[in-house]
């Protein structure tokens, strides 16, 4: 077995799929693995150290993609590449078909069997292949950071010769993994923190991490999927929510949003008036950017101030910004799902295996 790895096609995008330590481990399960040369340069992890662990440097990636059984990728391939695959090649990769609906398509037509690994199901023996919690974890503490250097305020309380200054308030909105990253990141840099969450199971974590949790009654309690993950609202409960979250976006020093719907456009939860209620000099960090964006002025991979003077930003691939950790957490994640192709010492997949089933999208 041949497994590739390419340097990812956009200039945006640091990360790679698999790291050398990853390497190593594939190796002992007798998987060769060709790395496109200067795959892992831009997240700190040089082709000598490919080599080392075992890998061997190709010059390019039609060297690589003409010989693989197994290609893995950080983000989804893009057309040439997919047309340069051979036949009975295995993708694995974030695939998101909402986005890349021409890509999908194709892989389909050329029957290239794919693992979408945003599809992972939230099940407990799945935790350590789940790469949407590694990146939303990285996502949710560079968020805090990124709100820290750009707001205009200290976010813990200083007690100076010019006096004692009050901590900034931030309010986090959506309490999943990027939201609870954001939380305890605002708590160690010693802000006061409200959050909110449609699914009221999440209170006793927010408050675990020192923050208020916002009750809002929406008039409904079926507010979560069975895979833990927020449903979308209807109108009424929509409405709820922002009447109850409007003063306390009003009070914030910094909102960061983090509610996400998977596969469907973010809610829009931050309305124009909203934004215009708050302080000059807030900022808005909305990490649903990507997808839309929580609130109505978001521009996805922009920063701009509104004619009130609060800074909103957008960021795009967040995790990216991280790329050396980011990329070994990537890379332990697939390495994990790897392991689920190999059966004493052979490798086989298994469709009743719930996780392989759920993420196989095409060419089965």
């Amino acid at each position: 077995m041949k497994l590739g790895i390419l340097l990812e096609s956009s200039e945006l995008e640091p990360r790679v799929a698999l790291i050398p330590e990853a390497i190593k481990q594939l190796r002992t399960l007798g998987i060769e693995c060709l790395i496109e040369q200067g795959a892992g340069n831009r997240a700190g992890y040089s082709d000598d150290a490919f080599s080392e662990a075992g890998g061997e440097i190709m010059p390019s990636a039609a060297d690589i993609l003409s010989q693989v059984n197994i290609l893995v990728k950080v983000n989804c391939p893009s057309i040439d590449q997919i047309n340069a695959l051979q036949e009975k090649t295995i993708l694995i990769a974030p695939l998101n078909e909402w986005k890349n609906a021409q890509e999908v398509a194709l892989l389909r037509e050329r029957n290239i069997m794919s693992f979408a690994l945003e599809l992972i199901p939230r099940i407990s023996r799945a935790q350590n292949m789940d790469i949407l919690s590694s990146m939303a974890s990285i996502a949710g503490y560079k968020a805090v950071l990124l709100a820290a250097n750009f707001s205009g305020k200290f976010f813990p309380m200083m007690m100076t010769a010019a006096g004692t200054v009050a901590p900034s308030k931030v309010l986090v909105i959506g309490a999943g993994v990027a939201g609870l990253q954001a939380i305890a990141t605002a708590r160690r840099l010693g802000a006061i923190v409200e959050a909110f969450d449609v699914r009221p199971a999440v209170k006793e974590e927010v408050q675990s991490l020192g923050a208020k949790f916002i009750d809002i009654d929406l008039g409904e309690t079926d507010t979560q999927t069975s895979g833990g993950y927020a449903k979308e609202l209807s109108d009424n409960a929509r409405q709820r929510q922002q009447a109850a979250l409007a003063k306390h976006i009003a009070m914030a020093d910094t909102v960061i949003s983090t509610a996400a719907i998977p596969g469907k456009t973010a809610p829009r939860i931050i309305t124009d008036a909203m934004v215009q209620s708050m302080k000059s000099g807030a900022v808005i960090i909305d990490l649903a950017a990507e997808t839309g964006g929580n609130c109505e002025l978001t521009k996805c991979g922009e920063i701009f101030r509104s004619n009130n003077g609060v800074l909103i930003v957008g960021p795009a691939n967040l995790a990216a910004t991280v790329p050396i950790h980011a990329s070994a957490m990537f890379s332990k994640n697939v390495l994990n799902f790897i392991k689920l192709f190999i059966v004493k010492g052979e490798f086989t997949l298994n469709f009743e295996d719930e996780i392989l089933a759920a993420t196989c999208v095409t060419g089965r």
